[in-house]
C-alpha cells in the first residue's frame, strides 16, 4: 500500500506544505496511476475528455495560505518616534482547515522515506501554518514609521517579504486632559511570497489600533492594544500540468503540426496546426496544462495583544482572528460565483452556481472556509 502513495517519475524536490495544484481537479476518471500504483498519468478510458480544475478549491487553498503570510499588526499604536528604530524576530502561527479537501490534495505531502518519491496526496497536513520573520522599522517626524519583514514559511520553500507605513494619528501625550486618551493610530502593509512557480500570492492591509501605556516601577512598560485589519487577497496560478506524469508528446505520437508539410490525414485538407498524432493515439493531453481561475478575496480581522518593554527590550503577544465569516465576506461582487460543472452530468452540460469559498458538494465533507486564528509572538529591542 506504501507504494500507491509515490510517484515513480522522479525524486521529491519540495516540502511537505508547499503547493501541489496539480491534483485539483473535479474527476479524478481522467486521471490514473502508474504501473507501480504512482503518479499522476492521463486516463485514456476516460474517452480523451480533459480533466476539469477545481478552481473552487484554488480560491480556498489562497484564501487560507494568503491569511497565514499576511502582514500582522502587531504593534501598539505608538510608534518609535522621529529617528527611532525597532528591530524584531516574530513567531507566528495560523490555523487551517487541514482535514479538508483542498489542503490534503493541493499540498505535496511527506516524501516516502525509502525512495525518496512525492505522496500523491498529503493525509496529514500541518495544523497550523508557521511563519519567521525578521522586522525592521524607522521613525520619522510627523508621527511617520516606515517598516519591512523578511519570512520564511515553514515546511514550505516559500519566503515572503514586504513593508509598511504607519501613522500615529495621537500619541505620546502624558500630562492634563490628553494625557487620560490612548494612542491612535493607522498603516498599511504588503506581503509577497517567491519560491514556488505554481502561484502568485500577494497580500495587503490596513489598520487601525488604539493602544495606552502603562509604566510600572519606572522601568517596565505595558503596551495593551487592539485594533481593526482588513486584508485584500490577490492569488494568481501558474501554468498547471494536471497530467504531470504523462508526456503529450509521446501520448500522441506527435510527428507535427497540422500544416502542408504534415497535414492530418483526418481533416482532408484543413490546416489548423493543431498537433498531429499517430492512428488511435489521441492530442487530448496537451489540454491539461490550465492556470486557474484569479483569486481576489477579503477578510476582516480583531487584532489583540500587549507589548512588554524593558528599557531597550521588547516582547510581545499578539492574537488576531476573523470578525467575519469569510464566506459571507467575499459574497456577491468580490467572489463571482462560477458556473460549476455537474459531476453526477457525464456530457459536462449540466452545471449549478457554486460560491467559491463555500462547501462544495463535489467533495466530501464541510470544505466551506472557517475562520482561523493566529498568534504571534515577538522578541526584540528599541532604541
Amino acid at each position: 500500500m506504501a507504494l500507491a502513495a509515490l510517484v515513480t517519475s522522479g525524486e521529491v524536490l519540495a516540502d511537505s506544505m508547499d503547493p501541489a495544484l496539480g491534483r485539483l481537479v473535479i474527476d479524478d476518471q481522467c486521471r490514473t496511476t502508474g504501473p507501480s500504483g504512482g503518479g499522476e498519468f492521463y486516463d485514456p478510458a476516460s474517452s480523451y475528455r480533459r480533466c476539469q480544475p477545481n478552481h473552487a478549491a484554488f480560491a480556498k487553498l489562497i484564501a487560507q495560505l494568503g491569511t497565514a503570510i499576511a502582514p500582522l499588526a502587531s504593534h501598539p499604536a505608538r510608534t518609535t518616534g522621529f529617528g527611532g528604530y525597532r528591530f524584531g524576530i516574530q513567531s507566528a502561527f495560523t490555523t487551517i482547515d487541514s482535514d479538508a479537501h483542498y489542503w490534503q490534495q493541493g499540498t505535496q505531502g511527506p516524501p516516502d522515506e525509502s525512495s525518496g518519491y512525492s505522496s500523491v496526496s498529503n493525509i496529514d497536513p500541518d495544523g497550523m501554518l508557521q511563519m519567521y520573520s525578521l522586522t525592521l522599522a524607522k521613525g520619522f517626524p510627523f508621527g511617520v514609521e516606515l517598516g519591512g519583514a523578511f519570512g520564511y514559511l515553514a515546511n514550505t520553500e516559500t519566503i515572503s517579504g514586504g513593508g509598511g507605513i504607519r501613522v500615529a494619528l495621537f500619541e505620546g501625550f502624558r500630562e492634563s486632559v490628553p494625557g487620560f486618551f490612548p494612542d491612535v493610530g493607522v498603516g498599511g502593509q504588503v506581503r509577497t511570497i517567491t519560491g514556488t512557480s505554481e502561484l502568485k500570492l500577494t497580500v495587503a492591509s490596513f489598520d487601525a489600533e488604539i493602544s495606552k501605556p502603562i509604566p510600572i516601577a519606572g522601568t517596565l512598560t505595558v503596551h495593551p492594544h487592539i485594533g481593526y485589519q482588513l486584508l485584500w487577497i490577490f492569488g494568481d496560478s501558474g501554468l498547471i500540468d494536471l497530467t504531470p506524469n504523462t508526456d503529450p508528446v509521446s501520448h500522441c505520437g506527435y510527428s507535427g503540426d497540422n500544416n502542408p508539410a504534415t497535414p492530418d490525414p483526418d481533416k482532408d485538407g484543413i490546416y489548423d496546426g493543431q498537433p498531429v498524432c499517430a492512428s488511435g493515439s489521441s492530442s487530448a493531453d496537451f489540454n491539461n496544462n490550465v492556470v486557474f481561475n484569479k483569486i481576489r478575496l477579503n477578510r476582516h480581522r480583531l487584532t489583540w495583544g500587549v507589548q512588554l518593554r524593558y528599557q531597550m527590550i521588547n516582547l510581545g503577544v499578539h492574537i488576531l482572528t476573523d470578525v467575519a465569516d469569510p464566506v459571507a465576506a467575499n459574497d456577491g461582487d468580490t467572489v463571482i460565483e462560477e458556473q460549476a460543472i455537474d459531476p453526477s452530468d457525464p456530457s459536462g452540460r449540466t452545471r449549478f452556481s457554486l460560491n467559491k469559498l463555500d462547501d462544495d458538494p463535489r467533495t466530501d465533507g464541510d470544505d466551506s472556509v472557517k475562520k482561523q486564528w493566529t498568534i504571534a509572538i515577538e522578541f526584540g529591542a528599541q532604541f
